[in-house]
């Protein structure tokens, strides 16, 4: 049996992960740790094969952040993973997940321009969070070694059932405007559901390293809001009339560039993901495909 010890209570993440692997009662034992009050510095380690932390600061980018807000970034999201990872490794567990993000290679590109993330683009982090987990992955990777596998995933937009973020902000929208802008661009994303069978995945095999998940086909921004929209009994209409006032806007308003701009990594097989059974779910909705 695999004891896999979460960090983070609450959080969406660790939730439906716990709750998926609950169906191989068996196999797998999932614990909770809360990281809020530092009481889990006095809890042994030492039971467990595999910690997911996913515990950190969320990303907050709605104008400018304070500096007081930059040093806890730092605090929760470098400084606590690489706390957390070292006593991992000093206890003998044999794993450590990492939740890192896409944004480590910066933002979206301007409306109309690609970016393609490969395996040897470098990461760029445009602001504090970015870089916050930029450098809590620098630091957990130095204590990698045979005996403690450090494994960082550094997923796109993740949506599913009760997600929180970014796609929730694009639901209000299907649930509530007639109309959509209707712009071509693609986006890496990634299902719930396949981000939980990567973490089955990943710990099975023991795996290390720096992965990249994300569903088997990009998405286009107004034709997921369009699918949203009919999830919910809604026909938006997608239209091209606000197009050269959003163009034009753009470089100076972000969250355009953030909404229609591009971002997706390279399609490539990945060897450790053959494993996962990965699966295109058919519509956005709100339950388990």
């Amino acid at each position: 049996m695999f004891r896999i010890l979460l960090t983070g209570a609450n959080s969406y993440i660790g939730t439906s992960v716990e709750n998926y692997l609950a169906q191989w009662p068996d196999e797998y034992h999932v614990d909770t740790v809360d990281m809020i009050d530092g009481s889990w510095r006095k809890m042994s380690f030492n039971s467990y094969d595999s910690i997911f932390h996913v515990a950190g600061i969320a990303h907050q980018d709605s104008g400018r952040i304070t500096d007081e807000r930059k040093k806890l970034y730092y605090k929760v999201n470098t400084d606590l993973t690489i706390e957390t990872a070292k006593k991992a490794k000093a206890e003998g567990v044999k794993q450590f997940i990492f939740m890192s993000s896409i944004i480590v290679y910066g933002a979206s590109s301007k409306i109309g321009e690609k970016k393609i993330i490969t395996k040897n683009t470098k990461p760029t982090p445009e602001g504090a969070y970015g870089d916050s987990k930029l450098q809590a992955e620098r630091g957990i990777q130095q204590l990698n070694d045979d005996c403690f596998k450090v494994c960082i995933l550094r997923p796109p937009m993740i949506y599913g059932p009760g997600c929180k973020g970014n796609y929730v902000l694009l639901e209000k929208a299907a649930r509530k405007l007639p109309f959509f802008p209707d712009i071509k661009n693609e986006r890496s994303m990634l299902y719930v559901g396949n981000l939980c069978r990567y973490i089955k995945c990943i710990i099975d095999h023991s795996f290390s390293g720096i992965l990249f998940p994300q569903d088997p086909e990009f998405v286009c921004t107004s034709n997921m809001v369009k699918q949203i929209a009919q999830t919910h009994g809604r026909h938006i209409r997608l239209t091209k009339l606000f197009n050269p006032i959003i163009f034009a806007l753009s470089g100076k308003l972000k969250v355009f560039q953030k909404i229609f701009g591009n971002l997706v990594y390279e399609k490539s097989s990945d060897v450790k993901m053959d494993c996962c059974n990965v699966h295109n779910p058919s519509q956005l909705t709100e339950t388990e495909q």
